[in-house]
């Protein structure tokens, strides 16, 4: 008994001495903080190959490599809406780009941290998307996936905006909305306030499981937990995101967007939570950004069980994108125009 009871407060010390050496070690090397932040080493589902998105049934999906910036290359898939699935076997990437001068709304989704754009339920999103007539088009930002470069904020916000312009240089005066899930919605804030203030914006916004800004999402987060109450939570972990440049200020963000905005997120949101997402909307709505612009947020109830990234298998997520519109036809680009 004495030596079980000397070997439980051994292992007893050692994750204490674990538990009190964490802080300091995250406040020491602050780039632990961003890999967390980031999570671009996970890459699931594993075994995929991304030149290959028809392996996760995308068949009406090709595959591009763009370069932003020197020593950056980012991968891409083009998805067009699932009505020219036939139309699309075999073709070439010239197809694919000379398809988004169609009469079909372009989406531009950016994913969230960790996995790649064949994350499973990416993908099961960009068949939904499809399926209403959207052409999607989606990448891996520089150090995710199989695209090159060191992640960061700004850089992140460059592949967008580099993808955006990209998608506008080729769909002539089609709508081309920006879709942003969890940390893809601090990036989709990122670009489209830079569009407004260029007076260039897209014809909407659609922020899916939305925070305000990343300190608040870290401090909110259920890894969190164990260190919520610890002395100095803020200056062990909140400190040195900032100090690493990351943001993700999504609350200041929207005082400075022009375009119509819609807000998607679920009650039973472990990840990003629900409170989270409509005190964002209770920031935007007020703004004098959007005097001329509808702004609306749309909650799921938790016994619909859609979490942090399941609301794409809501049967109602049609109507709302695309209210009062026919079956296959092309989404109206001012369905989020009316003032709030």
């Amino acid at each position: 008994r004495k030596s079980l009871w000397l070997r439980l407060r051994k292992i007893l010390f050692c994750v204490l001495g674990l538990y009190i050496a964490i802080p300091f070690l995250i406040k020491l090397c602050p780039g632990i903080q961003a890999k967390l932040i980031f999570l671009n080493f996970v890459r699931v589902p594993y075994f995929i190959d991304l030149k290959k998105p028809q392996d996760q049934g995308l068949n009406h999906t090709c595959n591009y490599y763009l370069q932003p910036e020197e020593d950056v290359t980012i991968g891409v898939w083009h998805t067009v809406p699932a009505v020219w699935w036939k139309n699309a076997q075999g073709k070439d990437q010239m197809w694919y780009e000379d398809a988004l001068a169609s009469s079909h709304a372009i989406i531009l989704y950016l994913h969230g941290n960790a996995g790649t754009r064949g994350g499973d339920h990416r993908v099961e999103l960009y068949k939904v998307l499809s399926s209403l007539g959207y052409h999607v088009v989606t990448f891996d930002y520089r150090g995710w996936g199989d695209s090159v470069g060191t992640p960061s904020e700004r850089g992140m916000t460059y592949d967008a905006l580099h993808v955006f312009d990209w998608i506008k240089a080729r769909s002539g005066d089609n709508p081309v909305y920006i879709w942003g899930h969890s940390l893809g919605t601090g990036v989709a804030t990122n670009l489209v306030r830079r569009l407004c203030e260029r007076e260039t914006p897209p014809d909407a916004l659609i922020l899916e499981s939305p925070f305000t800004n990343i300190r608040e999402e870290a401090k909110s987060h259920p890894f969190s937990v164990i260190y919520r109450y610890f002395p100095g939570f803020d200056w062990f972990f909140l400190d040195p995101i900032t100090s690493s440049g990351i943001k993700f200020a999504n609350d200041e963000n929207v005082k400075h967007i022009s375009c119509p905005l819609l807000i998607l997120h679920a009650e039973d949101d472990p990840v990003v939570p629900f409170q989270l997402g409509r005190k964002l909307y209770s920031i935007a709505a007020p703004a004098r950004s959007f005097r001329d612009f509808k702004v609306q947020f749309v909650p799921f109830h938790s016994d619909l069980g859609y979490r942090h990234k399941y609301i794409y298998k809501s049967p109602e997520l049609p109507r709302i994108l695309r209210p009062q519109q026919d079956p296959g036809s092309s989404p109206d680009p001012s369905m989020w125009s009316e003032p709030v």
